[in-house]
């Protein structure tokens, strides 16, 4: 089942990479997946669905990999500002997945929703580790603390930023670089206001 998923996924990015959102057909999916369309359907009733996981699945391997190289940086700020930068390359690496994803996220599709939630934890967990200079949070850890209101809140309003800034970029306001000045400039403010 999950190596068929990630087929799935894999022929989405390719296509979504080629010719954009509306390059991610269905059909064209099932074919190049080499699964029935119906089987598709079952699991994806729509290519929102279908991206969003794509952009999940990507989440879940950046978690696995902070876990053994977590962000550099003296400071809680420097190192999400890093994290910022490594995801923001990452996606913006294949420019028309990246807006098609942008795209699939703010459809307001309602079956996407318990994905985008999932990817909003993740992203949580991973900008939170990041201020605290860890690769992973882990709760089967006893001595992990739980997110704190404060770590919570700036996580929140981070992605809030980012997603926002990636809208900008996806427009063609400006390019990558300009999204990762935002995110430092909006991380050292944010840091400095919420603890003011």
């Amino acid at each position: 089942m999950k190596q068929r998923t990630d087929k799935i996924l894999d022929v989405a990015v390719e296509l979504a990479e080629k010719g954009g959102f509306d390059n991610v057909r269905q059909r064209d999916v099932a074919k190049q997946a080499g699964v029935a369309l119906g089987t598709l359907y079952k699991r994806f009733r729509n290519k929102e669905s279908i991206l969003v996981a794509a952009l999940d699945r990507e989440a879940e391997l950046l978690e696995r990999r902070m876990e053994t190289t977590p962000t550099k940086g003296d400071s809680p700020a420097e190192r999400v500002t890093q994290f910022f930068m490594i995801i923001t390359k990452g996606l913006t690496r294949k420019p028309h997945y990246a807006r098609a994803v942008i795209r699939a996220m703010a459809s307001g599709v309602p079956e996407i929703a318990s994905t985008v939630s999932a990817y909003y934890g993740r992203m949580t967990g991973l900008i939170i580790a990041a201020m605290r200079g860890v690769g992973r949070l882990s709760y089967t850890d006893a001595t992990t603390a739980p997110p704190s209101k404060r770590e919570s809140t700036l996580a929140l309003h981070l992605q809030q930023v980012w997603f926002a800034a990636l809208v900008g970029w996806s427009a063609g306001m400006f390019d990558p670089s300009e999204v990762m000045a935002q995110m430092r400039r909006v991380t050292t403010m944010m840091m400095k206001g919420i603890d003011a």
